[in-house]
């Protein structure tokens, strides 16, 4: 295992780090989609907002570590790869308020079970990642516990989408499921990301034990 480590007395692991903050940040981020999902409080949307551009800011940082830095703890694909799906998982949350915005989409059933499945994705991004270096076991455990999210959302998503196409064959009706689809998919596209953030997990903690 790597000597660089977040534990007293051992180096910080800076990439580790700034992984663990762009991971927060998802959290952030997802939690306040949530909440404008629920109530499409302006405050909630600007909280997703602000969340993507700092996790945007942490991304920019760890590229220019990895520039800098000739020898990393971990595979240094491993750790690019991480932050940019990390970062493409808060992309596609404030996509999904703004096209919520935009097309004037309020929320049902479906998006509601999507994005709090998505919410404990993102909650087990955060762990999976503090507790890669010291328990990295767990760390899988957690990896594991998101890509069964993902496939929560999926089904979700599957089931949203049968049943929009069940609906009336109207102008008004097909304009609606536009709509719908298109929000659907993005947050089908954020859980996706999460899927592929726990593969970049698995795959570190293969090389680490």
């Amino acid at each position: 295992m790597s000597n660089f480590s977040l534990r007293p007395g051992k180096r910080v692991n800076i990439f580790l780090q700034l992984l663990q903050k762009q991971a927060e940040q998802v959290q952030i981020g997802v939690n306040a989609l949530c909440v404008y999902v629920e109530n499409g409080d302006k405050a909630s949307m600007e909280r997703v907002e602000r969340a993507e551009k700092d996790g945007d800011e942490l991304r920019r940082i760890l590229i220019d570590e990895l520039h800098k830095t000739f020898v990393t703890p971990f595979d240094r694909e491993n750790i690019f790869d991480l932050s940019l799906y990390l970062d493409d998982v808060l992309d596609y949350a404030y996509t999904t308020v703004e096209e919520m915005k935009t097309l004037g989409v309020t929320a049902d059933k479906h998006l509601t079970q999507m994005v709090t499945r998505l919410r404990e994705a993102a909650d087990e991004l955060v762990l999976a990642i503090e507790r890669l270096d010291d328990n990295p076991m767990v760390a899988m455990d957690h990896a594991q516990r998101i890509k069964h999210r993902e496939n929560q959302v999926e089904r979700s998503y599957r089931e949203a989408i049968a049943e929009l196409f069940s609906g009336p064959e109207s102008v008004h009706h097909v304009m609606e499921m536009l709509r719908k689809r298109e929000v659907y998919r993005h947050v089908s596209n954020a859980a996706d990301q999460a899927d592929q953030a726990a593969n970049i997990i698995g795959s570190l903690i293969v090389k680490m034990t």
